[in-house]
């Protein structure tokens, strides 16, 4: 695998990853135990993946905007999927 494989790959885990905790994050009171821990609780998978492939510190901007694109897509898919069941 090369080096932009491996980003590739990395931001699409962090992607798929912060998911389901966007839509958990949903159900919970902001900036309580419960919310912090749903925003936080994907980065060490993250970054113990990319510490394991070495790559390098200047794409940790990437995988948190990835990041931060799950939390907010799952997030939104709580809400259409609730729309939907509504109609």
């Amino acid at each position: 695998m090369t080096s932009i494989q491996g980003v590739i790959a990395i931001c699409i885990v962090a992607f798929i990853l912060n998911l389901p905790f966007g839509w958990l994050r949903t159900y919970t009171r902001k900036f309580s135990l419960a919310w912090i821990t749903c925003v936080h609780a994907p980065i060490p998978v993250v970054a113990i993946i990319r510490i394991s492939t070495n790559t390098p510190w200047t794409y940790i901007p990437l995988f948190l905007l990835f990041s931060v694109a799950g939390q907010l897509i799952g997030a939104w898919l709580k809400k259409y999927y609730y729309s939907l069941k509504a109609s």
